[in-house]
């Protein structure tokens, strides 16, 4: 019997509280993966492994990573039980570095919250297996909108794909303005380019982001929250169609966006 080939998935992942209390976008995050069958595992992109090249979760039991401060004490009492899944890292190696890149699997390091909050929206259970791959801030949209291309291969096998990270990721900005519902005009301004580009597939435009873009500099003072969508574009292959799961924005600045591709042919 045939694996199901899913849909590629993209979440703005937020605040570590969504895991405890209830949003409308971890509303969102459960309904995108409702109607799917049980993946054989979930291959998750988030923007809190940076490495200075692709590493692949390769951990049996990977540990819960509280790697945030000053949060609710009932944040670091969760813990999500998720199994690794070693043999897919072994074959996501063996597909990467076919397609060029040089990477490596690490067999000890436990997931991050980019990872473990939107999955225990989604399965929590945590009876889906489970790994990560590292993002490499310093290499661009363009590297990472190739890794997507390359990682398509393993959605043949019932791997679902999920970039995590955000639409517009600006602390500084959302720490000011706490409790102030109004939408910065330049979060809006670069939501609304981004998500313009993403419905029409204008891949070229979307790669040069930082030089077209309105108020990019400002909306991603730095890019790694930025740059799982690229490979959540690139897994989805080429003519994809698009579903947008979600749109808010977090204390106005923090642009909240999810995205379902499939691809043209499913």
């Amino acid at each position: 019997m045939a694996e199901a080939v899913f849909p590629v998935l993209f979440v703005s992942h937020g605040s570590p509280m969504h895991a405890i209390m209830p949003s409308a976008a971890a509303s969102a995050w459960a309904e995108m993966v409702a109607d799917l069958p049980r993946p054989r595992a979930v291959l998750m992109v988030s923007a809190h492994w940076e490495t200075e090249i692709p590493l692949l979760g390769g951990a049996v039991q990977p540990e819960t990573i509280y790697d945030f401060r000053g949060f609710s004490e009932a944040l670091y009492a969760l813990q999500y039980p998720v199994s690794g899944a070693p043999e897919i890292a072994r074959q996501v190696l063996d597909i990467l570095r076919k397609s060029g890149f040089m990477a490596g699997i690490d067999g000890c390091r436990g997931i991050d919250h980019g990872a473990w909050v939107p999955m225990l929206r989604m399965y929590p259970r945590a009876d889906v297996p489970m790994l990560q791959l590292s993002i490499q801030p310093d290499l661009g949209a363009a590297h990472h909108f190739q890794l997507g291309r390359a990682l398509q291969a393993i959605r043949q096998a019932g791997v679902l794909i999920i970039g995590s990270g955000h639409m517009t990721h600006n602390l500084r900005d959302w720490s000011w303005r706490a409790g102030n519902a109004d939408i910065e005009q330049y979060a809006r301004e670069f939501r609304d380019w981004v998500d313009a580009r993403v419905q029409t597939g204008n891949i070229d435009e979307l790669l040069n982001w930082q030089s077209r873009a309105p108020h990019a500099g400002r909306a991603h003072p730095t890019p790694e929250h930025f740059l799982p969508l690229f490979v959540a574009l690139g897994a989805a292959g080429a003519g994809y169609r698009v579903e947008t799961a979600h749109t808010s924005y977090d204390h106005g600045v923090l642009a909240m966006d999810a995205y379902r591709f499939a691809s043209a042919g499913d």
